[in-house]
């Protein structure tokens, strides 16, 4: 009877999914756009980043205890950019995109505008949605985050990083659309490099936010669909022509 309830659970959750994906493609697929139903990476108890914890140290003037028999620290390495993972491995630009797919399973999608899925919507914060998202010979990283920033009043913030350097970002524009019940809000910026931190880009709200009660105008039970396109920046255009 144990074996049969969990397989039954397990087949119930699968076609729920598949639901989900069904009403999202119907919706969508007039756009040509591909659509990756997300589920959510939710912590009990959030574990901040290295990165996080650097800049609240930096910001009360407690620099990080040094010890003489550690080498000095590859400013070319790169923390997990994996958030609500406590995860101790760094490594180099090239090697982040094999580490976020072997050990996190973070899927990744290609095609120049696709949808993002978030299912879910109502778990307690803190809770992470990722993907990546493969476009015009680049992996971004898309991160929308369930947080509160405020005592009971949790909000949702998107962002997108491109796994690369900061001066490969700026030749970078994405855009992310909210569309639903006759309303369409849009948030258009520049992508933030993964050698800057997630954590610090929330904090900063250079990213799209979302109060709860806005959140749900948008989303279908339960779930949030976001509209996600990588174009080239105009700037970049200009130059590469003269």
């Amino acid at each position: 009877m144990l074996f049969f309830t969990q397989c039954f659970g397990a087949v119930l959750d699968l076609i729920h999914l598949r639901f989900q994906h069904y009403k999202a493609k119907r919706v969508f697929s007039a756009a040509g756009q591909l659509v990756c139903v997300v589920n959510p990476t939710h912590s009990l108890k959030y574990a901040p980043t290295r990165c996080a914890a650097a800049q609240t140290s930096a910001e009360q003037g407690v620099l990080p205890p040094c010890h003489h028999h550690e080498a000095v620290h590859d400013p070319q390495l790169v923390p997990c950019t994996c958030p609500l993972f406590s995860c101790p491995w760094e490594g180099h630009l090239e090697v982040v995109v094999s580490h976020l797919r072997q050990t996190h399973r973070i899927n990744i999608l290609q095609g120049a505008e696709i949808v993002f899925l978030a299912t879910e919507m109502h778990l307690p914060a803190p809770t992470d949605w990722i993907i990546m998202h493969s476009c015009l010979g680049h992996q971004f990283l898309l991160v929308l985050r369930k947080q509160e920033k405020y005592e009971g009043h949790p909000q949702f913030f998107a962002t997108m990083m491109l796994i690369g350097t900061p001066t490969q970002a700026d030749n970078f524009t994405y855009r992310l659309e909210l569309n639903r019940n006759q309303r369409r809000l849009k948030w258009e910026a520049t992508p933030r490099s993964v050698l800057e931190c997630v954590d610090s880009v929330i904090s900063d709200g250079d990213c799209l936010v979302l109060n709860t009660s806005l959140a749900q105008l948008f989303s279908d039970n339960g779930s949030l669909a976001i509209g996600i396109a990588i174009t080239t920046s105009k700037v970049h255009n200009a130059e590469a022509e003269m």
